[in-house]
């Protein structure tokens, strides 16, 4: 277990907090974090948000990091009327598919110049993020999750639980969450949950089933998430790169997180080892971010 504890600060950088409105019906808004120079080297930070849907305080809070850095932050907003079950990334609407959307028409307009981006999501955000990840491997380069409720498993348990077709259903995106685990075990991902975020409340989903597979709490899951992960990754002779981040001095509360735990340094480190580069060959990444957006819910 990892206990993550605040960096010295970084000097101060410069860069301008916006929101950008969704292009038209069906798409998203964000909030942007932008710096005053782009990398064309380190990825973009896309964040998104819990049930309160505080987007633009994650953009601001990993805004100051992220910009010394030249990394652009990215903050979707899922508006509850349309979304509200983007959690699961797959219902009504397909949330993954609009952020794809999203990524791609930043890219057009000079926001990220990469072709992956690190994607991080705090509680309902963090379910998100990984289930994202799960369907979507290939443009994003590092998973980072903070006190997801719960998780969708690397098993045979039908989905969101696990990786299985639901019964009954003929899913058209079903067939990516085992064609693309490979891809997805192989990602570098950190796991967080504050240190004391050991208590259910309302919004966890319990039962005697999910509390058998999951733990009762968030940072019993994202224990036992972290491991199955681990485990799945051997069984298919994969080097996994995951650790688990035990945030102290707090419990379920993104600025906690953030002030106390030290989240914003595991977000966003001080060093990032990407040495992609605009140069495409085909598979650059960027492509499929584009191509993955136009092609909708058939794949």
């Amino acid at each position: 277990m990892l206990n993550a504890a605040p960096a010295a600060q970084l000097s101060a950088r410069t860069f301008v907090l916006t929101h950008r409105s969704a292009k038209g019906e069906g798409d998203l808004s964000c909030w942007l974090a932008l710096p005053d120079t782009i990398s064309d080297i380190l990825p973009p930070l896309v964040a998104v948000h819990g049930i309160r849907r505080e987007a633009s305080a994650q953009a601001e809070f990993f805004g100051e990091r992220a910009s010394a850095f030249g990394r652009p932050v990215i903050a979707p907003v899922f508006e509850e009327n349309h979304w509200p079950r983007y959690q699961q990334a797959v219902r009504r609407g397909r949330a993954d598919l609009a952020l794809l959307r999203l990524m791609s028409e930043l890219q057009d307009a000079g926001i990220w110049l990469t072709g992956k981006f690190d994607l991080f999501g705090f509680s309902g955000g963090a379910q998100f993020a990984h289930r994202f990840a799960m369907l979507h491997p290939g443009v994003v380069s590092r998973l980072i999750t903070s006190s997801a409720g719960w998780y969708t498993f690397p098993d045979d348990a039908a989905f969101p639980y696990g990786l299985a077709p639901r019964p009954g259903r003929s899913d058209s995106w079903a067939p990516r969450l085992t064609a693309n685990l490979d891809q997805f075990l192989a990602l570098p991902m950190h796991v967080c949950v504050g240190a004391h975020d050991n208590t259910p409340d309302r919004n966890t989903r319990s039962g005697a089933a999910i509390n058998a597979q999951q733990g009762p709490h968030r940072r019993a899951r994202a224990m036992r998430w972290a491991e199955a992960v681990r485990s799945a990754a051997h069984a298919r002779d994969i080097n996994p790169s995951v650790e688990f981040v035990a945030l102290p001095s707090c419990g379920h509360n993104f600025r906690n997180c953030i002030t106390r735990g030290g989240l914003d340094t595991i977000v966003v480190p001080d060093q990032t080892v990407l040495t992609q580069t605009k140069t495409c060959r085909g598979n650059c990444g960027q492509c499929a971010v584009a191509d993955i957006a136009e092609q909708g819910s058939v794949i």
